[in-house]
């Protein structure tokens, strides 16, 4: 254990070499360590804080638990994966499907429970049966029709933040879009931050934000925990969400490896194990559900700092952040009109990072199985169609995902044995014969 908390000091600890990267298991000297870990913090400040916003959390408390998940990631992994846990976004759709029920946030937090629960058990079986099973049961155009349904499903709540006040939420969108191609490295990517401040300053100007929370708010106390209310009848909007974290877990797994040039394959499992872990917690005190961030990857990627150090400061600056309250309070005075103009794009990023699952992974459309598949659960999901048997709601999200397994792969198996659909179909939907493989001189 000692020796999980020792960090090699890379060179002078002072400068990186072109060319060079701090390792997982490295560490500048601990000033400048400190501030990797703020940058960290800031890149995944803006997405982590909507979605208590959104979705009626508590903002500290939210902050409080990806402190504690990325601590427990951290630890489970054995400071060998650096990630932060933030806020996942695969939470609002159901969240926002309780809410509209009547059912409250403990009801809610008993979804992110067991959600939690259901993604640790599967990182289990991942760590001792492998991940291979996963690609059968979620190939890229499950996968990716899954990820697409939970973004665009929310649109119609965009609509109606932004008709709050239409004037703060275009010019919201218009400095999200602006910033994003108008600065280079961390500002840029820093724009759904930095937007939500422009728009925030014009809400104030407009004279659209109350701070009366604000100046009663204490500075330094704990957040609001709750406990969750049991209701199983919400547990079918919230299973969805399971698969969208496998599929961020792994994709994060991926991504890191690609970058360091290590071999993390092996971290799958107990990746997936800590998520769910952190999830679940998260759930049982009152916080919104976590997965691994894009936003840090990005930080890592500009800075090539990777080591799991920085991450224990970003952990350490969030669980101060959390413990104050007057700032959680100026986070909840945002208001609906800059929530609409941020969410316009981000929702529509959530769809879309379905849609570059296929791409990415050269799913065939011309395969009717593909694009039948695709085709009904897209519809289901931006419809939102909806149902109840024996007093337990579907919403749309919930029938398009159990729509899309059971078509995926009921038509296959239908398929496959009448000859229509070839039985050497490949996960990206195209037959893998030896003839139509390409060759390494042909990519």
């Amino acid at each position: 254990m000692s020796n999980m908390f020792t960090w090699r000091l890379h060179g002078d600890g002072k400068t990186l070499q072109p060319g060079e990267v701090i390792e997982p298991n490295e560490r500048l000297t601990w000033g400048r360590t400190a501030g990797i870990g703020a940058q960290h913090v800031i890149a995944m400040f803006g997405a982590t804080f909507l979605v208590p916003i959104l979705t009626g959390f508590d903002p500290a408390t939210t902050l409080f638990f990806t402190a504690m998940s990325t601590a427990l990631f951290l630890l489970i992994n054995r400071n060998k994966l650096p990630s932060y846990l933030g806020s996942s976004f695969g939470f609002i759709a159901p969240i926002a499907a309780v809410s509209a029920a009547h059912k409250g946030l403990a009801v809610a937090s008993f979804g992110i429970l067991i959600t939690g629960v259901a993604l640790g058990l599967i990182g289990v079986l991942v760590h001792y049966a492998g991940s291979k099973w996963i690609e059968i049961i979620m190939p890229p155009v499950v996968n990716g029709a899954i990820v697409a349904i939970i973004g665009f499903n929310l649109a119609p709540s965009v609509w109606t933040n932004f008709q709050k006040a239409p004037d703060t939420a275009a010019v919201t969108l218009v400095a999200v879009l602006v910033i994003a191609v108008l600065f280079r490295g961390l500002l840029g990517r820093l724009n759904i931050l930095l937007g939500v401040l422009v728009g925030y300053l014009y809400a104030c100007v407009r004279g659209q934000v109350d701070f009366k929370a604000v100046e009663q708010a204490a500075w330094i106390g704990l957040p609001r925990f709750h406990t969750p209310q049991m209701d199983f009848s919400v547990i079918l909007m919230f299973l969805p969400v399971v698969l969208v974290l496998v599929a961020e877990n792994v994709g994060h797994v991926k991504s890191v490896a690609q970058m360091t040039g290590h071999n993390y394959d092996d971290q799958i499992g107990t990746a997936l194990m800590a998520d769910g872990l952190g999830t679940a917690i998260a759930g049982f005190g009152g916080g919104s559900g976590t997965t691994t961030y894009g936003e840090n990857i990005g930080v890592m990627a500009a800075t090539k700092v990777y080591s799991t150090a920085a991450y224990w400061c970003a952990a350490g600056f969030a669980l101060i952040l959390s413990l104050c309250p007057k700032f959680g309070a100026i986070i909840n005075t945002i208001p609906g009109g800059v929530l609409g103009g941020v969410t316009t794009l981000l929702y529509g990023m959530i769809g879309m990072m379905g849609v570059r699952i296929w791409v990415e992974n050269h799913v065939d459309f011309d395969q009717p199985l593909n694009i039948m598949t695709a085709a009904v659960t897209m519809i289901i999901g931006i419809a939102d169609f909806a149902f109840a048997i024996s007093g337990v709601q579907f919403n749309g999200i919930a029938i398009g995902t159990i729509v899309v397994m059971v078509v995926y792969h009921g038509l296959k198996v239908i398929g496959q044995a009448t000859g229509v659909v070839p039985r050497d179909l490949g996960s990206a939907g195209s037959a893998t014969s030896p003839a139509s493989a390409e060759t390494p001189s042909e990519r």
